[in-house]
């Protein structure tokens, strides 16, 4: 949801700066299918809004994979600079995710202040909810884990991590760089 938030400041520095929607088609993305795949993935192993994730079994297998997906995407397109941007906050979040076993870390209260309380709820109860496991002494390198979040009332609200974080900076950067389009 993250990256929601980065795309309409990313238009409206495009259009100050004189891009054009229309020359983000020349800077054509190669297989674009490659991130609908991973963030569905996601989509399926994350427990969205008062729902449980739809799949509950190989999650953690099915996180790697979706990050997988979400590398080579960015590994196809490094020409375009802001993807290198994407791919260190992706790097970030593949770590933490790798030091919890295929889970990323996550603070019950973020969920909760997103407006996530069935989440959270179950998380506390149970230490594991989808893709995310119970943020506590436990889970490593909890810095890089969801622990930040936008507040229940946002439109999109959700708990992020330093690595979406950076991960949107890169969209919100690629925006004006493809608006720009080629210059001769």
């Amino acid at each position: 949801m993250i990256l929601l938030w980065a795309m309409p400041p990313g238009l409206l520095v495009g259009w100050l700066i004189g891009g054009r929607l229309r020359n983000i088609e020349s800077r054509p993305l190669r297989k674009g299918y490659l991130v609908a795949l991973g963030l569905g993935l996601q989509l399926l192993i994350f427990p969205v809004g008062r729902m449980g994730p739809v799949v509950t079994w190989g999650t953690e297998a099915l996180h790697f994979v979706s990050y997988g997906l979400l590398a080579m995407f960015l590994w196809t397109n490094r020409k375009h600079w802001p993807f290198l941007v994407m791919a260190v906050g992706l790097l970030a979040n593949l770590i933490v995710i790798a030091a919890n076993g295929g889970m990323m870390p996550a603070a019950p209260e973020a969920l909760a202040g997103a407006g996530a309380h069935r989440a959270a709820e179950v998380l506390l109860e149970e230490g594991q909810v989808g893709n995310v496991v119970r943020m506590d002494e436990g889970t490593r390198l909890n810095f890089l884990g969801d622990w930040l979040f936008l507040p229940e009332g946002v439109p999109l609200a959700t708990a992020f991590s330093l690595g979406d974080i950076i991960i949107g900076l890169g969209l919100f950067l690629f925006i004006p760089y493809a608006m720009r389009g080629v210059r001769s």
